[in-house]
């Protein structure tokens, strides 16, 4: 049988490391998890548990972000008890983003610190929600809110599996690597979707490991000049996020987070536009690229809506000294973090 493919080894915060691995079949996939030797606890929903394999002892959750909660949480802690897991054991959460942070979650607390594998079945998790060890629930009414850092030691990326994903689910994740396409110091990823737009959008599965690499570099990029998210780099990644979070939370979740991130990146380009940190040819073109690849960047929120997106940004947990900042672009791969005022954020949002 083919072996995987390690395409990247990702320093992280406080020395951990996370490999990241191609598959090249889900076969390959499960012998790669069975010769890991340890007992496992796999946790998926109701749309991911058809890639596990017949020997894996299992939690099943609902799908969709309103079980990303405690008492989801709580169910893996209990089978995990319940199958005896220890300290050596491994958590391997086989799903989108709401699968992948709860169970990395369930894992960073269970006896202090088990282990875990994440196996992403969608793209916005292949590109974004595995990097980073960024781990959580929502909490409040707040995205996130309550978390953990801890890396998974291990990513399996099978870019098989995007065949069989809604197209709903394929173009969320195409929000997070047209972000990525503007933070890079370079055009590579850019012009890559620029030219070979017919191609993603057909999800052509000769595109498709190259898309996710070249998605995959920005971030790791921006992660391992700040392991420690001590320097403020990282915070770039959040691009489109502060006003995607809100949104969210103010359509109570109706909203897909690439949806969002796509609108609020369209939004980011926007105010940078109309304050001057961003040249407005460069904005247009922006632009435009979000609405090639199908987003609405037209969309503005209601305004009975309003207090409740100010009330969703006002719990944005990347707040620090009671300010939120907001990414916007001075130029391709050139992010700055500025504080917007209420004024600022309702024309951007409402008008």
């Amino acid at each position: 049988m083919k072996r995987m493919e390690r395409i990247f080894s990702v320093p992280l915060k406080g020395g951990a490391v996370t490999d990241v691995y191609s598959a090249f079949s889900l076969a390959e996939l499960h012998e790669s998890l069975r010769a890991m030797g340890s007992s496992m606890l796999f946790v998926a929903d109701d749309n991911t548990e058809r890639f596990l394999p017949d020997w894996a002892e299992r939690v099943i959750l609902p799908h969709g972000e309103r079980w990303k909660n405690w008492e989801s949480v709580d169910r893996i802690l209990s089978a995990a008890l319940s199958s005896g897991l220890a300290r050596d054991s491994v958590f391997v959460g086989v799903g989108g983003g709401v699968i992948l942070d709860m169970a990395a979650f369930a894992a960073s607390i269970y006896m202090r610190g088990a282990r875990a594998v994440l196996v992403p079945t969608t793209l916005l998790a292949m590109v974004d929600a595995t990097l980073g060890g960024k781990t959580g629930i929502d909490y409040g009414g707040g995205k996130n809110l309550v978390g953990t850092f801890f890396p998974a030691e291990s990513v399996l990326i099978l870019p098989d599996v995007l065949e069989t994903l809604p197209e709903r689910e394929y173009r969320c994740g195409l929000g997070e690597v047209v972000k990525h396409a503007f933070l890079s110091s370079s055009r590579r990823l850019y012009d890559f979707l620029a030219d070979n737009r017919e191609r993603v959008l057909g999800r052509d599965s000769s595109v498709m490991e190259e898309m996710i690499r070249l998605s995959l570099e920005v971030k790791i990029d921006y992660i391992t000049r700040d392991p420690e998210e001590r320097k403020g780099i990282r915070s770039a990644l959040n691009l489109g996020h502060t006003f995607s979070h809100a949104l969210e939370a103010a359509e109570d979740f109706s909203i897909s987070h690439g949806e969002g991130v796509a609108w609020g990146t369209a939004a980011a380009f926007r105010v940078g536009r109309d304050k001057g940190i961003t040249a407005s040819d460069y904005a247009d073109e922006a632009i435009r690229l979000i609405e090639d690849y199908g987003f609405d960047t037209s969309f503005r929120l209601p305004g009975n809506l309003f207090p409740s997106f100010m009330d969703a940004v006002s719990k944005d947990k990347k707040k620090k000294g009671g300010s939120v900042k907001f990414v916007l672009m001075e130029g391709q791969g050139k992010p700055v973090l500025i504080p917007l005022d209420e004024d600022a954020v309702r024309k951007a949002v409402l008008s």
